[in-house]
């Protein structure tokens, strides 16, 4: 009798960091970039996220986790939204459901070479760049509705 995978659940927190960049545009909106992570070989470009340590609270692990993967230190400007997936773990016949909390945060300091070793980059693009690289569509739909935010504060 074959048993049927467990099932876990994982909560984590990321975040889109932005700044102003150097275009040209008299528009500041089109004049902002984004940093995103490149993982797994140079083959994912994702945005920063990790789990939730113990103790720790969404916002508190989207800064941490933002510092952690690009280098980079933000101060969170507010909740961008929130994903759901599932994935499954098959050496340890485990199916897990992972949410990822997302914050909008704005740079304050930091350099792009600083990231852990988790990342093999760190990398600063403008906001349309970044929604063509994400490889996931969940991560493009969350850099979407970010882009809507960062229209906002730069009207």
């Amino acid at each position: 009798m074959v048993r049927p995978p467990a099932i876990k659940q994982r909560i984590s927190s990321g975040g889109v960091i932005f700044r102003s960049g150097a275009g040209r545009s008299e528009n500041p909106a089109d004049n902002i970039e984004v940093a995103i992570i490149v993982v797994k070989g140079g083959k994912m470009w994702c945005l920063p996220k990790g789990i939730i340590n113990k103790g720790e609270d969404p916002p508190a692990a989207a800064l941490r986790e933002v510092r952690e993967e690009t280098g980079l230190r933000g101060r969170i400007v507010d909740k961008i939204g929130r994903i759901s997936y599932w994935f499954f773990l098959k050496e340890d016949m485990v199916r897990i459901h992972k949410t990822v909390h997302f914050y909008l945060l704005q740079y304050v300091e930091g350099s792009t070479d600083d990231h852990d070793h988790e990342v093999e980059e760190a990398k600063w693009v403008s906001i349309d760049d970044a929604e063509k690289k994400l490889s996931y569509k969940s991560e493009r739909e969350i850099m979407r509705k970010a882009k809507e935010m960062m229209e906002k504060i730069h009207k």
